[in-house]
């Protein structure tokens, strides 16, 4: 096991910045998720931790000591790419001990650790058999086996499980958490996936354009993200906007007045907002709670109903909102395309938003996370 640290990293090529002054301590034993949209920087910044990319300026440590100019073998990582990249003329064992034959381990110790490692990820009795006669689930497990046999410090993950069927990667992601709960070995972890992010994760890392939006767990960055990037990447469905003006604010809440003209104090630190700013609401779906609730009522029209069984999405028009309003209901309660719909929101489950994108702190403290 062992630390990763990131000082000031900055990648760039030909003259165009990838990644930014990335600055990120990452524990001994810690799984992190680098999580993002395509084009972030997130599997950059995981290849110049493995060494497959050089840095263009800042330090990168590894257990205390600069890596920069060590190649990949000298850095103790072990790297799970998308694809499994099996030998097909190979069994599972053969393939996940070649690296270490080529390495010049003896065979004793190859089969030790072959073995070790296949019954960690339940492999021990498929070890003679062909890729071609795995699943996609068994193949991918033999890829992190072929990683398992050279004992690195720190795992790293590319996106491990975006060529699985839905079925298979809950499979998956399963197997990874114990895996990690049972070697308690340093893991890095990059996904678009912010489902996998969030159930994954000791940390999650946000990236937006090279730059780092957010770090925090995963709870914390669901109920306080620090900006509206962050508060509409991690949550699905994705949090509601609306724009909104302030009325008047103070250090103890804000008070807006939304698009229908009521207003509605929401309990934020207001300290750099001024009456008359234009602001986002944020609202996620599962937060909208029953009229007799709500601190805040309204009534939209139903455009569309998706029945997921145990919960309805509904997707609302409401009069002077330019966009519609996803929410989420009881999938017990009847609805249909078409009727008006009564729902309410309670005000300290409301995020505000600056111009610039910055939230406005939150004064409620979430009971799962401070209780």
């Amino acid at each position: 096991m062992a630390s990763v640290t990131l000082r000031d990293i900055c990648k760039s090529y030909d003259g165009t910045p990838i990644t930014r002054h990335i600055d990120l301590d990452i524990e001994d034993g810690e799984f992190v998720v680098f999580v993002g949209p395509s084009g972030c920087g997130k599997s950059t910044l995981l290849r110049l931790i493995a060494g497959l990319e050089d840095i263009t300026s800042g330090d990168l440590l590894i257990d205390g000591q600069r890596v920069n100019d060590c190649p990949p073998k000298e850095r103790s990582v072990g790297m799970v790419f998308q694809s499994y990249a099996l030998y097909p003329h190979m069994s599972v064992a053969e393939n996940m001990g070649f690296g270490l034959k080529l390495a010049g381990v003896d065979k004793r110790e190859i089969k030790r650790r072959v073995d070790d490692a296949a019954a960690i990820l339940q492999l021990d009795k498929l070890l003679e058999r062909k890729p071609k006669d795995l699943s996609g689930g068994q193949r991918q497990r033999v890829a992190i086996g072929r990683t398992m046999v050279r004992e690195p410090k720190v795992f790293l993950f590319d996106e491990p499980l975006s060529n699985l069927d839905a079925f298979l990667r809950v499979q998956m992601r399963i197997e990874i958490s114990r895996l990690h709960q049972r070697l308690k070995s340093t893991m890095i972890y990059v996904t678009h996936d912010q489902v996998e992010a969030m159930t994954l994760a000791d940390k999650i890392v946000v990236l937006n354009a090279g730059e780092i939006a957010q770090v925090g767990q995963p709870l914390h960055l669901y109920h306080y993200p620090a900006n509206q990037f962050v508060a509409g990447f991690i949550g699905s469905p994705q949090m509601n906007f609306l724009s909104v003006r302030a009325v008047r604010a103070s250090a103890e809440s804000v008070v807006i007045e939304l698009p229908s003209g009521s207003q509605l104090e929401v309990p934020v630190d207001g300290t750099l907002v001024n009456a008359g700013d234009t602001l986002t609401l944020g609202v996620r779906p599962e937060h909208f709670v029953d009229p007799d609730e709500a601190d805040f009522t309204f009534h939209g029209e139903i455009a569309v109903a998706e029945r997921l069984g145990d919960h309805n999405l509904l997707y609302l028009t409401i009069e002077g909102v330019p966009d519609m309003i996803t929410l989420s209901s009881d999938g017990n309660r009847r609805v249909a395309e078409g009727e008006t719909y009564r729902a309410g929101l309670l005000a300290n489950k409301c995020h505000l938003f600056r111009a610039d994108g910055a939230a406005c702190p939150r004064h409620y403290r979430e009971p799962a996370i401070y209780g």
